[in-house]
C-alpha cells in the first residue's frame, strides 16, 4: 500500500501550512506517490504566478516533486474516474468542479492507495476510496 498526495498536500509543505511530522506520521513507512494530475495542477501554479521570484520557488519546488515516483492516467483509472462522476452527480451534485480531484482519487482506489489531503470535503462520499485528512498547522 501507499500514499497519494493530493495536491494541497504539496502546496501546504511548501508553505509551511502544514507540521511536517504529521505527513510523515500519516505515511508510516508506506511509498508515497505523486498523481500527474498534480503536477498539471502546480505546473499551471508555477506558470500563471507573475511575480518572478516567487515563479522561480515554485518552478524550483516543482522539478524537486517531479523526481518523486509518480501515477500515470490508465483506462483502469479512467474506469473508476467515471464511476466517481457518476456516484458524486447520483448525490446530486455537479462533478464538473471537481474533475481533478476525482481523478487522483481514481488513481488512488486503482492502485489500492491511501489519498492524503488537506480538503477532506472534496472527497465525501467516494465509494472504495480510503482517505487521510491532515489539519493545516493553523488548526493542528
Amino acid at each position: 500500500m501507499g500514499v497519494i498526495f493530493d495536491s494541497c498536500v504539496w502546496v501546504g509543505l511548501a508553505a509551511n501550512q502544514i507540521d511536517r511530522q504529521s505527513v510523515v506520521d500519516a505515511c508510516a513507512d508506506a511509498l508515497v506517490f505523486t498523481s500527474v494530475i498534480s503536477l498539471g495542477e502546480l505546473s499551471f501554479g508555477v506558470q500563471s504566478c507573475a511575480d518572478p521570484a516567487e515563479r522561480a520557488m515554485r518552478a524550483a519546488y516543482l522539478r524537486q516533486i517531479e523526481t518523486r515516483p509518480t501515477l500515470g492516467v490508465s483506462p483502469q483509472t479512467a474506469a473508476a474516474f467515471g464511476m466517481l462522476a457518476a456516484a458524486v452527480k447520483q448525490s446530486g451534485r455537479s462533478p464538473r468542479p471537481r474533475y481533478n480531484d476525482l481523478w487522483i482519487a481514481a488513481q488512488a482506489i486503482e492502485h489500492g492507495h491511501v489519498l492524503l489531503t488537506l480538503n477532506a470535503s472534496d472527497f465525501v462520499g467516494l465509494p472504495g476510496l480510503r482517505l487521510t485528512a491532515l489539519l493545516p498547522t493553523a488548526q493542528a
